[in-house]
């Protein structure tokens, strides 16, 4: 009976194993249903084809998730999977023995209190790189976590400190988590003695780092740069015996590096950069065995190198740039490791190069610009065949630049300049295949531009100036055909200006300046328009090409005694004279008289003739025009006209014109009504296979009439209307009377008080904003500049010239996406200018080889 008795208990006891199993498998089949209909991907629609598997726990099989014997769900990782919605709640009520989730760089959504609190089994939560917002919660029901990774989102508030009393943890991974409210690093952080990891960059961390830091013997990385973290890098770092990250940079630290942090004997990687740091830099730091990668710079320390880090045989990336180190660099840098990188621009350095750093032949990068440096590059440098960056300027290096440097095979910035170098440009710059730009301006540079720089077809940016070059301007440089700058000025070239420079469809800056350049300018150039054009100070003669006499541009043709103006321009300080008309040589007095008599006559003759003749064809004119506008004459107008063609189109003549623009002639015409009007007359330009239906508009006449004409705003210049006869085309403006912002600053057309300005710029910002905001489609200018601000009688500005403007919207036809940079050089975005004229605008190589954030 006993025996019954017990057999009964087992087989209950079994039933109720069997029935709990039962509900743990439903349970579980029951969530992965739930997933399935909450998001999107490909990777969940592959798990419906896996459910055809006729097995009990089906889900086991599913790409992404891990069973143990029992068919209990332990590890879901779908990190990287392109998926999309919201993961179910309360995972570990349907999945009890869930040990690892890793949802990390997905589009999954998840509400972190109702989805995880209660996975007391939990050791690994990974939800990296998953852009979440809110607050956390408190992680302190999560006793089991060793991992932690909650990296790259954007979760606000308060820091959930009671990590800190997760003592199991090894890695906590909170970087760039710059959203919380700022807080310290609790005294008490040693509690994580099994902490292995802690990234806590940019999480709003303020304070001291406290020196309880030193108790965490197990770390091996810690990384707390980007913050807010004050005070002296405390000594007890130095206990850490396992630590091979270091990565403090990015802080507002101060005081000296502690030399303690030399009995870290497994640091491969330390990173103290832009802090306040003052002192020398520890011989016993560069004496680490392990040492890769050490980065210092922007600081304040002082002192000398440390010779020892020459010989160090592991050390691979030295960045000391923006401190004040003097002395000379260790000789032996680089002969017994393989250095990939060295940036000790913008020091007090002096003595010779070290000739050693390319040793191993995989350097990268070279800087060591705006320092003291003096003697010549080394020869051995043209072997470094790994370069790709290579800068030395501002220093005080002489000699020649060896055969070979500028031919290196995959270098794509050499940047010698504001040295004392001499000798020629060697013709090796044939043989670049990957030079993007070459800077070797002020220096002491003899000869020709050799021939073969025309070979250097990657070449972006050359800026040769201020040497000693003579010679010819090789017409062959055309064929650099990615040129975007290039800079001759101020040498001893002497030929004419290459008809060929036309095909350099990429020019933005060309400065041939201060040389001694004879002969015409080609009128071909008008074909490439750069937006910063200088060929002042030369021997040059001729007519300017009217379509380079452009706002901003007559400056650029000072100092030529040949050259004039082939029409007259409204200046108060002209620069450059009206062309002469060629004139007979007196033969003597009685032939002088004869045909000043002569002349008198037939001009008196002429005038009475052309002003008869002038009343008949005016009459006629007006009759062929009346009799012809509704066949030839197109009309579009904006507004109600009060004026007619007619009146406009007589008045085109000189003493209207009021100056010349980028596209054409400005005329000021006054209407009968006692009113002026301003207009456009665009240039003619040439159409190839014209429509025989259609009077052809070019592309700016398209760009003003699309995005003018239809706009009605205070600070927007009103366009009354569009006039298209045959080749001519006619664009009708409201006068405004204080012409340009540029003029009323600089020429003194107008007394701009601050008030005034204010108003001006407000205004200004107003037009822009509508433009941008207001319309549908928006509508970007591209070409903001004071000379395109026009001012009323009383100096409300008018946003004008939108001849680049750019309507936000894709077209229905076959208008190509424009790739052409628009706008006028010192105008433009930094983006776009590229840097023109200057290889670094910040004066220093900050960026070249920086391996952080």
């Amino acid at each position: 009976m006993a025996l019954l008795t017990q057999l009964l208990h087992l087989l209950s006891f079994l039933s109720l194993i069997n029935l709990s199993f039962q509900t743990t498998f439903q349970n579980q089949s029951h969530f992965f249903t739930l997933m399935k209909t909450s998001l999107t991907g490909n990777s969940i629609s592959q798990w419906n084809h896996t459910s055809s598997i006729t097995a009990p726990t089906p889900y086991c099989h599913y790409n992404g998730v891990t069973c143990d014997d029992d068919g209990h769900v332990t590890k879901i990782d779908v990190s990287g999977f392109s998926l999309a919605g919201h993961l179910p709640p309360h995972i570990c009520s349907y999945l009890p023995k869930l040990i690892i989730l890793r949802l990390a760089n997905t589009g999954i959504r998840i509400h972190l209190p109702s989805t995880i609190l209660n996975c007391s089994l939990l050791e690994e939560l990974n939800l990296s790189s998953l852009f979440l917002v809110g607050s956390l919660p408190d992680f302190s029901p999560l006793k089991s976590l060793r991992l932690l990774d909650l990296s790259n989102n954007h979760f606000s508030g308060d820091f959930p400190t009671s990590v800190f009393d997760l003592t199991n943890l090894e890695v906590l991974n909170f970087n760039q988590m710059g959203r919380f409210t700022k807080w310290q690093l609790p005294n008490y952080i040693d509690r994580l003695k099994k902490l292995k990891q802690m990234i806590l960059s940019t999480c709003s961390i303020q304070g001291h780092i406290p020196p309880s830091v030193g108790n965490m013997t197990s770390l091996i990385d810690l990384e707390l740069s980007g913050n807010f973290l004050i005070g002296r890098i405390p000594a007890e770092i130095g206990r850490l015996k396992n630590l091979q990250f270091l990565e403090l940079y990015y802080n507002q630290l101060t005081g000296e590096i502690p030399p303690e942090i030399g009995n870290l004997t497994q640091l491969r990687d330390v990173d103290i950069s832009v802090n306040r740091l003052t002192g020398r830099i520890p011989e016993n730091l560069c004496k680490l065995p392990n040492l890769q990668c050490l980065q210092l710079y922007n600081n304040s320390l002082s002192g000398e190198i440390p010779p020892a880090i020459g010989n160090s045989t592991s050390l691979n990336l030295l960045s000391l740039y923006e401190n004040f180190l003097t002395g000379s660099v260790p000789p032996n840098l680089g002969q017994f490791s393989d250095f990939i990188g060295l940036d000790l621009s913008e020091n007090r350095l002096s003595g010779g190069l070290p000739t050693e750093i390319c040793n191993r032949g995989k350097l990268l990068y070279f800087l060591v610009l705006d320092n003291q440096f003096s003697g010549r590059l080394p020869e051995n440098y043209v072997k470094c065949e790994s370069l790709l960056r290579f800068r030395v300027s501002n220093n005080r290096l002489d000699g020649p630049i060896p055969e070979g440097l500028l031919g290196l095979p995959h270098v794509s910035i050499i940047d010698l300049g504001f040295n004392h170098l001499d000798g020629p440009l060697p013709k090796s710059i044939g043989n670049a295949k990957n030079l993007s730009e070459l800077y070797i301006q002020s220096n002491r540079i003899l000869g020709s531009l050799p021939i073969e720089i025309a070979w250097a077809s990657t070449l972006v940016k050359m800026d040769l100036s201020n040497n000693f070059l003579s010679g010819p301007i090789p017409s062959d440089i055309a064929n650099l055909r990615k040129l975007n700058l290039l800079m001759l000025q101020c040498n001893r070239l002497v030929s004419s200006i290459p008809e060929s420079f036309s095909m350099l469809k990429s020019l933005n800056v060309l400065n041939l300046s201060n040389n001694l350049l004879t002969g015409k300018i080609p009128s071909r150039l008008c074909e490439l328009m750069p937006n910063s054009l200088d060929f002042s100070n030369n021997q040059l003669s001729g007519p300017v090409p009217l379509p380079l006499i452009k706002e901003g541009l007559l400056n650029s043709f000072a100092g030529n005694p040949g050259l004039c103006l082939p029409v007259s321009y409204n200046l108060t300080d002209p620069i450059l004279p009206l062309c002469r008309q060629p004139t007979s040589r007196k033969r003597g007095n009685s032939i002088w008289v004869v045909g000043i008599s002569s002349s008198v006559v037939i001009l008196g003759l002429l005038l009475y003739l052309r002003r008869r003749c002038q009343k008949e064809r005016v009459v006629t004119e007006q009759g062929r025009m009346l009799s012809a506008s509704s066949a030839c004459y197109d009309v579009k107008s904006f507004h109600k006209l009060s004026f007619a063609h007619r009146e406009i189109v007589e008045a085109l003549i000189d003493k209207n014109v009021v100056g010349y623009g980028r596209s054409g002639t400005v005329y000021r015409i006054e209407l009968s009504d006692g009113r002026s009007v301003a207009v456009k007359k665009l240039w003619n330009r040439k159409k190839k296979d014209p429509s025989s239906d259609q009077l052809f508009l070019d592309r700016e006449l398209k760009a003003e009439i699309e995005t003018v004409g239809n706009i009605c705003h205070n600070n927007i210049v009103k366009l009354y209307c569009c006039f298209s006869y045959l080749d001519s085309n006619l664009l009708v403006y409201e006068y405004m009377p204080n012409g340009n912002l540029w003029d009323a600053l600089h020429q003194g057309k107008g007394f701009l008080d601050w008030p005034t300005r204010h108003m001006i710029a407000l205004g200004v910002a107003q037009g822009l904003a509508y433009l941008h905001h207001d319309l549908s489609p928006p509508i970007i200018h591209r070409d903001i500049k004071s000379t395109n601000i026009l001012l009323s009688a009383d100096f409300q500005p008018k946003v004008a010239d939108f001849g680049v403007a750019k309507i936000l919207q894709g077209r229905g036809g076959n208008e190509p996406t424009t790739t052409v940079i628009a706008g006028t050089y010192g105008y433009l975005a930094p983006d776009w200018t590229l840097n023109i004229g200057n290889p670094d605008l910040s004066g220093n190589a900050s960026g070249d080889i920086q391996t952080k954030p």
